[in-house]
């Protein structure tokens, strides 16, 4: 059960937050003001923290403070009057998830609140981080070392970046790299997930609206692009946004000028836009469901995060990462994962990225009892013998003076990444683009398998791809 902590100093309004949380299904715990909030967080801990902002002894940016100093990723959640719209405006620049206006809407609190239990549980996956606190790409793969020296040359630059990729590749891990390389790394960084928004609730959170623009519009709120003046917007699933907003989102991304829901004023803005998408937004293009001009506009620095069953050669680093990071959460010990589990881990295909291996270190962890990971505490599908080659003549039997299991499955995955390539390469006559989808592999993921085994596309009498 999601635990709330809800901060404030006015007994009515306690009970009225404490009554609607409950009844969402929310464990709740209430203080009369920030000092108290803070007491009860460090005895009893949050997810989600709901505080006003003016309260007697320690106000709600201090509590602010005070909670981000011990635990960056619990979402904080400002109730604040009319008056003070500013002051939470700028509680949101330093931090803060969301504000709520008094009197507010019982359905927008529910709303914010569903929101930032969410955003808690993803940030309990958050990305790696060193001593220094900065997030760290992990793995020395051709993608990763391709986007890391793309970072090195566009960090600095205000220049929009699209990165895309299929889900649980790692796309916010690049962003906040994105943002931790960048002048404006201090600044603001708000997120927001397209997904996540019902549709007729989109403009309204990107742009912000005035009072009395809508139904339950009862005070002005700033949207997402006006929180992040001076910082960054990161637009996490761009491809969900709804095709009628998109014209408002290009002319907002060009121009760094809107108007809120309902307003006339012209409003101007300074932020750095990051995007990612698990979709191919060319072919939603060609569909017709996403605007050329808003593509192009966001491609401006495209970057593309491979699926780890193209970068097996980080899956020991990435796991050994996991493995500290949840014997420390957990409080368990292992000294390691052995080669032959290595193995086996690494001749897996992946569909669920980088997410699917963290988690499944995450329950080896809790359920492994030996110092040493091995194949047998992998589950079944992990132990399951490897499918033979496609191919007319049956698989030699390795020989000892191949190497052990971990070389020999490296090996024979490689031998068969070749030969799948070139035989796509020889069906679509050469075109790289017609056989990165038929692989279904990015273009710039196949033009790095192809110079890592040497291969060069035939040339294409269509004449419609150059050769790799």
């Amino acid at each position: 059960m999601t635990r709330v902590l809800v901060v404030d100093d006015e007994a009515n309004l306690r009970k009225v937050l404490s009554t609607l949380l409950r009844r969402d299904g929310y464990d709740v715990t209430v203080a009369e003001d920030g000092a108290d909030g803070l007491a009860a967080f460090q005895t009893a801990g949050a997810d989600v923290v709901v505080t006003d902002l003016v309260m007697p002894r320690m106000g709600g940016m201090e509590l602010l403070k005070a909670v981000h100093a011990k635990d960056p990723g619990i979402p904080i959640v400002v109730i604040t009057a009319h008056g003070t719209v500013d002051s939470a405006v700028e509680a949101i620049k330093a931090g803060a998830f969301d504000f709520i206006t008094k009197p507010f809407d019982q359905t927008e609190l529910s709303h914010v609140i569903a929101k930032a239990a969410a955003t808690r549980g993803l940030n309990q996956k958050s990305p790696s981080a060193d001593e220094r606190g900065r997030t760290v790409l992990i793995g020395e793969s051709p993608g990763i070392r391709e986007i890391q020296n793309v970072i090195a040359r566009v960090a600095a630059t205000p220049s929009t970046v699209l990165i895309t990729g299929e889900s649980g590749t790692g796309k916010e891990v690049v962003a906040r790299r994105l943002l931790e390389e960048s002048p404006r790394h201090d600044k603001p960084f708000i997120r927001i997930n397209c997904a996540a928004i019902p549709k007729d609730l989109m403009e309204s959170e990107l742009v912000g609206y005035e009072r009395g623009a809508f139904t339950g519009a009862v005070s002005s709120k700033p949207g997402r692009f006006e929180l992040a003046d001076g910082g960054t917007l990161f637009l996490d699933e761009i491809g969900e946004i709804p095709p009628e907003m998109q014209v408002k989102l290009l002319r907002a991304v060009q121009e760094n000028e809107f108007e809120r829901v309902g307003g006339i004023k012209t409003l101007r803005v300074d932020v750095r836009l990051i995007a990612a998408t698990n979709r191919d937004l060319l072919a939603e293009v060609e569909a017709g469901r996403f605007r050329q001009d808003l593509y192009y506009r966001l491609a401006v620095v495209p970057l593309h995060v491979p699926p780890l069953r193209e970068r097996t050669q980080d899956l020991p680093a990435l796991a050994a990462h996991f493995l500290r990071r949840y014997d420390e959460r957990l409080g368990k010990r292992h000294e390691r994962i052995d080669d032959e589990a290595l193995a086996a881990l690494q001749a897996y295909s992946w569909p669920g990225n980088i997410r699917e291996l963290e988690n499944l270190i995450e329950r080896l962890v809790l359920f492994a009892d030996g110092p040493v990971i091995t194949l047998s505490d992998l589950p079944p599908p992990f132990r399951a013998e490897p499918p033979a080659r496609l191919s007319e003549s049956p698989v030699p039997e390795p020989s000892a003076a191949e190497g052990g299991l971990k070389d020999i499955v490296r090996m024979r995955s490689a031998e068969l990444e070749r030969d799948l390539i070139q035989k796509a390469l020889e069906e679509t006559g050469g075109n790289v683009t017609h056989a990165a989808r038929l692989l279904r592999i990015s273009r710039k993921s196949l033009q790095v398998k192809m110079k890592e085994f040497g291969l060069r596309a035939p040339l294409d009498p269509r004449g419609d791809d150059p050769p790799a």
